[in-house]
């Protein structure tokens, strides 16, 4: 008979149970996701003088708990300095960036808020030379592909900007966490390689007729990402 406690494969789902029992009280759910937890040894059921059950982290499910957050903020950090970089690059091309600007969009008829991880437009007064960009900054692949499972977010971006670029990030062999053809060919794709970011494929670019009032003030309340002293030494 296979041990369960290395047969089970911690998902997504157990590391979300174990984070939720983590900060509450523990009452059982009595579902298989608390039967993998218990049998795998990560949590543990106690009853209390009164013989009420409740749940509890094993060492085990701390320690399983303490290394998936430890991935997480790594995963945070590659995937902050990639936005940074994305947004550093539209400025040396001249436009204006923001990071992380909630805005909305209309998609099959309904409002819908999308967060564009890297926002930018050309730097001009003449409105229909914006030409709005969206970036969307990927450094994991089960993100990635999570994310391509949800049209409707890919359809709120290409409804905001005239050209919407997946950004790749590296895996820990160097490679590209996928390949060009797995992104949707109505966006373009840009790979963050050793030596910088390199467009992999150009993004089709779509009319773009201006933008809504609720879009100004989106961007008139948000500060865009600073210029660095670099930056601006050479575009004087």
């Amino acid at each position: 008979m296979t041990d369960p406690t290395t047969s089970l494969r911690i998902t997504r789902k157990h590391l979300t149970r174990l984070r939720e029992v983590y900060r509450s009280s523990g009452w059982p759910c009595r579902d298989p996701l608390e039967v993998d937890l218990i049998v795998s040894g990560l949590v543990q059921p106690e009853r209390d003088d009164q013989g009420r059950e409740t749940l509890h982290l094993t060492p085990d499910g701390l320690q399983a708990l303490a290394g998936a957050h430890a991935s997480n903020r790594a995963n945070r950090s590659a995937h902050d300095e990639l936005v940074m970089q994305v947004a550093q690059r539209m400025q040396q091309e001249g436009r204006i960036a923001w990071t992380q600007l909630p805005l909305r969009a209309q998609v099959d008829g309904a409002w819908t808020q999308a967060i564009p991880d890297v926002f930018s437009i050309r730097h001009t007064t003449v409105e229909a030379y914006l030409e709005p960009v969206v970036h969307e900054i990927k450094v994991s692949r089960a993100d990635l592909l999570g994310d391509l499972k949800r049209p409707e977010k890919r359809a709120a971006y290409l409804a905001m900007a005239s050209q919407v670029y997946y950004v790749l990030g590296l895996n820990a062999k160097g490679q590209p966490i996928a390949e060009a053809d797995e992104v949707p060919a109505e966006c373009g794709v840009m790979v963050a390689t050793s030596s910088g970011l390199e467009i992999v494929r150009v993004a089709p670019k779509q009319p773009f007729t201006g933008l809504r009032f609720d879009a100004w003030m989106a961007l008139a309340k948000a500060a865009p990402e600073p210029r660095n002293s670099n930056q601006v030494q050479m575009h004087l």
